[in-house]
Parts: C-alpha cells; structure tokens; sequence
C-alpha cells in the first residue's frame, strides 16, 4: 500500500499485521478471516480493531469494500479498476483484469453522473462444478 496513505492512520503493530495480511491478498478475505490470522501473531487483537482498521482503510480508498457475500462483507486491497468473478456456491472471488465497454444511455441514467463501474460475474467455479457434477 502506498505509505501516503497509510501515514494517516496512527500505526500499530496490529494495523501493521492487517496491512501486511492485505498486501497482495487475492483471496478477498472477510473481516472474520483477517481476525483469525492476524490473531496468531497478535492473540490479543480484538476484532473491534480488524474493523475499524478496516473502515478506515476503506474511508481511505485503500481498500474495497465487497458485498457480494450475503454472510459477510469481503474487502480487497487491490483498489485499481477490476472486476469479479464470484462462485456462487462457495463464495470464492476471482479477479478479472480488464475493463469492459459498458455505457448508460442518458435516458436510463437518470440524471446520474457515472463516475465508475464495477461488474460482477456470477456462476459455479470448478471445483463446485465438479462436486455438483459428480453429485447428479
């Protein structure tokens, strides 16, 4: 993360341990997940602190925050223009690297300003196909 923006928030071993569990995370993780591994190193972590460490990435825009999950919300850390591919059986997230072509025409955007876009693609990844597949 550029240190710009991580010298605004007071830094703890704790935040530290988060940043570095979101540094090049791909796996989208939950708050829950980022609690559960930062805690190993750090036991007395609470998870009041993974959140609001979170909201204020977020507030940031050092971070996405995703709900794209019905259980939980999941944050990505790469907050360059990309898209995702979700499982929706097992909730996995991929990464999609490349923009699309998409414009509102002015008579559907209702006098919105779009100033950006975010796809979602939904469908079985293929583990989930195999195991759904091998189940029929």
């Amino acid at each position: 993360m550029p240190e710009d923006n991580v010298k605004k928030i007071k830094m703890t071993p704790q935040r530290a341990a988060i940043l570095k569990y979101l540094e090049g995370n791909t796996s989208h993780p939950s708050a829950e997940a980022i609690f559960d591994a930062v805690r190993k190193q750090y036991p007395m972590i609470s998870f009041t602190t993974v959140y609001n460490t979170l909201q204020t990435l977020k507030d940031l825009d050092r971070v996405w925050e995703l709900n794209i999950d019905d259980e939980r919300k999941r944050y990505d850390p790469n907050v360059m223009l990309h898209h995702h591919l979700i499982c929706m059986e097992c909730k996995k997230i991929v990464d999609i690297h490349m923009d699309f072509q998409l414009d509102v025409p002015d008579e559907k955007a209702q006098g919105y300003m779009i100033s950006g876009r975010h796809v979602e693609f939904y469908g079985l990844c293929p583990k989930c196909r195999n195991k759904k597949k091998n189940n029929d």
